[in-house]
């Protein structure tokens, strides 16, 4: 067996003392070589090759500093992007798993000195968010990737596309009240000092035109006095009503208005239609083919709605269950007297007694039987937006 054969006991030796990591010291960036001990290090310094590379770091030092600093850097924010994200972490647990990896670029061949400088240039260059805590520095990543930036616009987006007409209405209505409230003013009470001109005269009221118990001098004053302080009594009591009966007044034309305002997003709600109709424990019939002569034109119960839909139906006769999109079923249309549910339009969700059938216009009139709107007659809705009730 030759010396340099791979499957020597010298060679595996040598194969599983080099895996891993190895002394920094012992390692020569310019040459990407990890030397086991001092004296291995002592010999490749001694080398040719060695010596080689030397002289041509020699030439343009810098040059190969920038070329390390930057695939560091690279390297250091491809690691942090993968496999944190954008998550905040701590400087040390990244740097960590990097040199976990035996051939990275080590941080005493770039520009700087320690991990806290290169998470401060990382901060200053607006790569990474950084915070300096009692633990230590944590670092978080900054995606502008162009992708990611256009898969954020369209999840805003669909996240606008998402508010329905009756969310909209909803704040359209609380913004004209909150305005309606911002522009009335309240009116305060404007209180005067009670002065009195002569501070020894006294003021008497004489309710009796024949009886006066204040003195000749203010027997004038006293006689006019009396009189008048009833009328401003009078005055004040009236004016209490007229402004009572005004503030009710408008509040009248205040409900008034927000019962009109009300009226119309029930007209809005009645036209409001939705492509979706599937609803819990309504009576539908199976339609598609391809599920075989088995299942088509038999009638199910729904169970289960899945995503708006998709629901899951238990057949009535076998009492099988299945899982069916909606385009694959139909309403049910029970005899007048029976009970039925609201499955699109303004009264969606709303039970009701079936009434009559107009077959011509593919038409029923129904008696709401739940919610506010109990007994409602709506007339004229179509056979695909209500449903027999199991």
């Amino acid at each position: 067996m030759g010396k340099s054969d791979f499957l020597s006991p010298k060679a595996i030796a040598n194969r599983i003392k080099s895996k891993g990591l190895q002394k920094l010291r012992w390692y020569c960036q310019m040459c990407q070589k990890q030397c086991r001990d001092e004296n291995g290090f002592k010999c490749h310094c001694m080398s040719e090759s060695h010596q080689r590379q030397l002289l041509l770091a020699s030439e343009n030092p810098q040059q190969f500093m920038d070329y390390f600093s930057e695939e560091f850097r690279n390297d250091f924010l491809e690691l942090l992007r993968r496999r944190f994200g954008t998550k905040r972490v701590h400087n040390n647990i990244v740097y960590n798993e990097y040199i976990s990896h035996r051939e990275h670029i080590h941080m005493n061949a770039t520009q700087w000195e320690t991990l806290t400088d290169f998470t401060k240039w990382l901060g200053r260059e607006g790569l990474c968010k950084v915070d300096e805590t009692p633990k230590g520095w944590y670092i978080q990543y900054i995606d502008r990737d162009p992708e990611t930036i256009r898969r954020q616009q369209e999840q805003e987006r669909k996240k606008k596309q998402d508010l329905d007409d009756e969310e909209k209405t909803a704040k359209f209505i609380e913004q004209q009240v909150r305005r309606g409230l911002e522009g009335k003013e309240v009116e305060k009470p404007v209180y005067t000092e009670l002065n009195r001109e002569n501070e020894e005269e006294k003021v008497t009221f004489n309710l009796n035109k024949g009886a006066s118990t204040s003195i000749p001098a203010s027997s004038k004053t006293s006689s006019v006095l009396g009189p008048n302080a009833l009328k401003m009594v009078e005055g004040a009591v009236k004016r209490k009503e007229s402004a009572h009966s005004s503030g009710q007044s408008k509040e009248k034309k205040k409900k008034s208005a927000l019962d009109e305002i009300m009226e119309l997003e029930e007209e809005k709600k009645r036209t409001a239609r939705r492509d979706y109709w599937l609803q819990p424990d309504i009576v539908v019939k199976i339609v598609t083919k391809k599920l075989g002569e088995k299942y088509h034109k038999k009638k199910a119960v729904v169970k289960e709605v899945i995503d708006k839909y998709t629901a899951v139906v238990k057949m009535i006769d076998s009492g099988d269950k299945l899982k069916l999109d909606q385009t694959h079923l139909e309403t049910v249309i029970p005899a007048p007297g029976k009970k039925v549910m609201v499955l699109n339009g303004g009264y969606r969700g709303n039970e009701g007694i079936l009434e009559s059938i107009n077959e011509k216009r593919f038409s029923a009139t129904i008696i709401i039987d739940s919610g506010p709107l109990k007994g409602r007659r709506v007339e004229d809705i179509l056979y695909e937006d209500i449903s027999k009730l199991a």
